[in-house]
């Protein structure tokens, strides 16, 4: 029995995240869920209340995955660039398979940002040893002077702003060509680390 429950679960887990990624959170509807599923409204309410909590059980299992990669990669002896590299190839590889969490992470932060800070801490990962290795590595030449923070958020936003602003880069800019807007998403890890590399590392 306990098996099942799980493979129902997953299942609905699963199509929760592709209903979520063609229509957002606020587009989303729990019959087209359900549908998705192959399971009636009642079962998939009986798992989950609220499209809410199915997300937040969707973004638990992400944060569980993501942040343990995230804090070894912070914690290697690797300079700080390859550290750099590997934790923006990390995040926008989540962000690919999950383009429908920044829309929701902005809305919860709106709404009340203490679950997802509590979610943060709870794994372990302090924002504070990043700042600190990068002015390390700063005070040791080893990438120009700049505010840690500046960096960081400058990374953070063109990582997720692109997925953010979908709808906006679909019909402006794509002109609702799906292909190309694909195409742009799988570019972008490579585009971010070589702007950020001219960006920090000192010419010699």
């Amino acid at each position: 029995m306990e098996a099942k429950k799980d493979s129902t679960e997953e299942k609905i887990l699963d199509a929760a995240k592709t209903v979520f990624i063609a229509k957002g959170m606020d587009g989303a509807r729990m019959q087209e869920i359900a549908d998705e599923a192959g399971i009636n409204k009642a079962l998939l309410h009986y798992y989950f209340r609220s499209k809410e909590r199915l997300f937040e059980a969707i973004f638990s299992q992400i944060v569980k995955y993501a942040f343990p990669e995230i804090s070894r990669i912070i914690a290697s002896d690797e300079p700080i660039v390859s550290k750099i590299e590997q934790v923006i190839d990390a995040y926008l590889g989540l962000l690919l398979k999950h383009p429908f969490i920044p829309g929701f992470i902005m809305k919860e932060l709106s709404r009340d940002p203490s679950g997802l800070f509590k979610m943060v801490v709870k794994f372990g990962f302090n924002p504070q040893i990043v700042l600190d290795q990068i002015q390390k590595a700063m005070d040791n030449g080893e990438i120009k002077k700049m505010d840690p923070r500046h960096l960081v958020v400058n990374i953070i936003s063109m990582c997720v702003f692109p997925f953010a602003a979908r709808p906006i880069l679909n019909h402006l800019i794509f002109k609702d060509d799906t292909n190309a807007l694909e195409n742009f998403y799988s570019e972008r890890a490579t585009i971010v680390k070589q702007f950020v590399i001219d960006a920090i590392v000192i010419k010699k």
